[in-house]
């Protein structure tokens, strides 16, 4: 028997084992019943170890279904099927600044990139997203936006560590400019907290929760990551060391680096996914669909 770590299987601890063998067979079933039920009975367990079988050998989950129509009852957890998808990650290139000055060259080559774009598309998007210090104590609020993430393609992302450079007046061109799109799930809120912290309105954003309802249909409240699931099927990994860790120290860490530039670049992946999709329709009181009749 291979031990599987509780968190990691999907399931409660029903399924805190895998059996290598083969199963029992219905009379040997029978027979461990028996002897269970009745203490008078001298045949040992031990006797009914399954067979040991060559090689490990596991059934189609189809054939596991026909054999146990009751199988529902052990379905796993929600996030059992989450762990099975391939996780995404970032692959291009960092780029980390942290001072006034190498902010500011980030957000010169970020508008002359996004110059270049322009000639070539009526509006550009970038992948935008935002990290803070969270606050565990009552009444102390948490920190300002101390990392800003711009994914600009799947090869470059910038990570500008704000809590020690500021703002430059570039930067802020950018954020300010509506014909740069920014994209993000939630990115309204983001919006509000760069403005409460440094009075800076971030103009021309995009909510991919919204965008994604309007071509697949629903009301659905999409986080970054259940999106990534539903239209991308990886997985996008969140852990709450990093997470909920501290942007605001000296030097942020790789791990760090990766997942700020993971979420925006997921960001802006989600974008060029969405945009491309047609619009759903929208089925009103009449049983109409964009005029059409249904029967």
């Amino acid at each position: 028997m291979k031990k599987v770590a509780e968190e990691e299987s999907g399931f409660t601890r029903l399924a805190s084992f895998v059996c290598d063998c083969e199963p029992f067979t219905e009379e040997e079933l029978e027979s461990i019943e028996a002897s269970l039920s009745n203490p008078n009975n001298k045949r040992r367990f031990d006797d009914l170890t399954p067979r040991r079988c060559p090689r490990r050998r596991r059934l189609p989950e189809s054939l596991i279904a026909l054999q146990h129509p009751n199988i529902s009852s052990l379905s796993p957890r929600p996030g059992y099927s989450r762990m099975r998808l391939p996780a995404i990650k970032f692959s291009g290139r960092i780029m980390y600044s942290r001072t006034f000055d190498s902010v500011h060259k980030a957000a010169a080559k970020l508008l002359q990139a996004l110059g270049e774009k322009n000639r070539e598309i009526v509006q550009f998007a970038i992948g935008f997203d935002i990290e803070w210090k969270p606050s565990f104590t009552k009444g102390v609020p948490p920190g300002k936006v101390a990392v800003m993430q711009i994914c600009t393609d799947s090869s470059h992302c910038h990570v500008l560590h704000l809590i020690h450079s500021g703002i430059p007046p570039n930067l802020q061109l950018l954020l300010e400019d509506p014909t740069v799109l920014k994209v993000g799930v939630g990115i309204d809120s983001d919006a509000m907290k760069v403005f409460r912290d440094y009075k800076i309105s971030v103009k021309g954003v995009m909510d991919l929760s919204f965008h994604a309802n309007q071509k697949l249909g629903g009301d659905h409240k999409w986080g970054l990551s259940s999106l990534t699931e539903k239209l991308l099927s990886k997985q996008l990994k969140k852990p709450n060391k990093i997470r909920l860790g501290n942007w605001e120290t000296p030097v942020l860490s790789k791990e760090q680096l990766e997942y700020a530039a993971t979420d925006a670049f997921v960001s802006w992946y989600l974008y060029q996914a969405i945009k491309d999709l047609p619009d759903a329709q929208v089925t009103d009181k009449s049983g109409e669909v964009d005029g059409l009749r249904q029967d």
